[in-house]
Parts: C-alpha cells; sequence; structure tokens
C-alpha cells in the first residue's frame, strides 16, 4: 500500500525534532509527578486513619482524562491552522499541487501528520490512567470510549484549523478564525442555553405566583439543549460524568439548564455526538480539499469566437 507522500515528510521531520521529545516528556513528568503525589495523600491518610478512599484514584482518572481533552481542544487547531497557508507563504502549495497528488491527498496528509503527533501523547498517558484498572472503578470499556471521544475532538478541531488554513492565505488569519469558530461552538451553544434557561424562568415567574417550598422548579432550555450534541465540551463533560457514577445525561445536564425528560437522543447521547462532531469533520475536510483545488476554466466555445470574429462577405456579382 502507497504512503501518502505528504505524511510520510510530514511525520518523518517531527520525529526528528528535538521539540516533540521534549513536549512528551514534558507532558507525561507533569501527569506522573501529579499521580505520585496524589497515591501519596493516599498512602499518608492510610498510616493516620487506616482506610483506604478509592475514589482518589478515580480522581486521578478524572483529572488526566480533562489535562488531555483540553490539551487535544486547544493544541490541535494550532497544529493545522497553519499547515496549508503556510505552504502558501512560502510558495511550495502551488508545486504539490503540479505533482501528481490529489488535493485530497494533500489535507488528508497534513491531518494525518499533526492528528499522529497528538495520538503519541494520548498513548503516552496510558500507563498512568492504567492506575484506575489496579484499584477497580474504571473498565475497559470506557477507557474506549474515552479514547473514542478523543479522536472525534481532535478530527473536528484538526479539520477545522486546516479547513480555515486552505480559506485564507495567513496563518496568524487562519488562527484565529478557528479559535473562534471553536468558542462559538463550546461556548456558544452553552450561552443560547443559558440564555433560553434565564427566559424560561422569568416566563414561570410571571405566570406563577410565588414559589411554595414544596415546589420544585421546573423549568428548562427546550429544544436549544440538543445545540449541545455540537458542543465536544458537553459530549466530554456527560461521558466523564459516567465514569465518576452518574449514569443518566438528563442528570449531568439538568444542573445546567433544568430538567429535560428522557428520550432515544438523551440515552444515547455521547453515541450521536460524537458521530455529529465526525460529519462535521468530514464536512470541513470536504471545504477545505475544494479550496486548494485548482480552478479549471470553462473552455471557450469556437463557435462564438467565430461568429464574433466573422466579417459578412458580398456575394459574387452583386454591386450597389
Amino acid at each position: 500500500m502507497k504512503m501518502n507522500p505528504v505524511y510520510k515528510r510530514e511525520t518523518t521531520v517531527s520525529s526528528r525534532s528535538f521539540r516533540l521529545a521534549l513536549i512528551i516528556m514534558v507532558f507525561n513528568g507533569i501527569l506522573a509527578l501529579v499521580a505520585l503525589l496524589n497515591m501519596y495523600s493516599v498512602v499518608a491518610r492510610v498510616k493516620i486513619t487506616a482506610e483506604i478512599q478509592y475514589s482518589s484514584f478515580l480522581n486521578l482518572y478524572v483529572f488526566v482524562s480533562v489535562v488531555e481533552f483540553v490539551m487535544l481542544m486547544f493544541i490541535m487547531p494550532a497544529l493545522t491552522a497553519g499547515s496549508v497557508s503556510g505552504e502558501r507563504e512560502r510558495q511550495t502549495l502551488d508545486l504539490m499541487l503540479t505533482t501528481t497528488m490529489k488535493p485530497s491527498e494533500i489535507i488528508l496528509g497534513k491531518l494525518s501528520a499533526s492528528f499522529s503527533t497528538m495520538f503519541i501523547l494520548i498513548v503516552s498517558s496510558f500507563p498512568l490512567l492504567a492506575v484506575s484498572f489496579v484499584y477497580g472503578g474504571i473498565t475497559f470499556y470506557d477507557v474506549c470510549l474515552l479514547l473514542l471521544c478523543y479522536v472525534a475532538v481532535a478530527l473536528l478541531t484538526g479539520s477545522m484549523g486546516i479547513c480555515f488554513s486552505a480559506i485564507f492565505k495567513r496563518s496568524t488569519i487562519a488562527t484565529v478564525v478557528t479559535y473562534g469558530i471553536l468558542i462559538l461552538i463550546a461556548a456558544g451553544t452553552y450561552a443560547v442555553n443559558v440564555f433560553a434557561l434565564s427566559i424560561a424562568r422569568m416566563n414561570m415567574n410571571n405566570t406563577y405566583i410565588s414559589s411554595v417550598g414544596s415546589m420544585t422548579e421546573q423549568a428548562n432550555s427546550g429544544g436549544f439543549l440538543y445545540l449541545l450534541l455540537f458542543n465536544p465540551v458537553a459530549t466530554f463533560y456527560v461521558m466523564i460524568n459516567r465514569q465518576a457514577g452518574d449514569n443518566q445525561v438528563t442528570g449531568s445536564l439538568s444542573r445546567w439548564f433544568g430538567p429535560h425528560p428522557e428520550n432515544f437522543i438523551m440515552n444515547y447521547w455521547v453515541v450521536i455526538s460524537i458521530i455529529i462532531q465526525l460529519a462535521l469533520s468530514a464536512i470541513f475536510l470536504l471545504i477545505a480539499i475544494r479550496a486548494i483545488n485548482p480552478v479549471k476554466r470553462k473552455p471557450v466555445k469556437q463557435e462564438k469566437v467565430k461568429s464574433k470574429a466573422r466579417v459578412s462577405v458580398p456575394a459574387a456579382g452583386s454591386q450597389s
């Protein structure tokens, strides 16, 4: 099977650089330090109280998972936002397009190279996550679901960055737009639900008289809640809450936006949201491929050219 030449070049250059090894060492060093301090606190508590709190190991798992998610969400766009625009600035994109490579191979090669770098960081931190397996509380299914969530957010943010990198000519503009859209998706969907919830509470206060002590508040954000399916932060929040003991999506989201009824989407929230994120990633990649595809001019019809250049010649023998 032929390897993508862009992917081969990018991975070769990054693997030979000292920066990648330094990033892996610093990242895992920080996580290992946190893990050792956590285990030291557990041992110290055992010496004092003779009790082992296994929840501390689950908290360590949650902490490492959150750190990796934040890293993927904010570092992946930085790796891809300058991939295509950087080639334009170095005036090498046109040379790549003159080769036998297709625009899709260039885009997928750039994305795969950046994704491989982040995947190395994720896999290198798995030994720390394995500490939770020793003491229980986390299953193999939970880790697979966590890895799937990482893949979805990495592809979404990475394809978003490479899309705007293909559209804009400057890496700075592409990076700013990428983070702006990412913040709009993450914080914008949350803000819309908060606003809808506040409106619903105002309507309830205007409809009903002052609340009685036994009355529970039923205001919620309504259908705007499903906008959070596009939000990778909300999906990760629901998933990590499930693994930490909260098995209901409604229980996780009701803390933010009021109680919502159970339905098919609420029961399979994480899976549906991951599918939507992967679909958005495919759309961004198609836009990027179309953006760098050389424009093919339509051939000028020869008949129209001849008709415009034709000069009327009088018939032979006809004189005025």
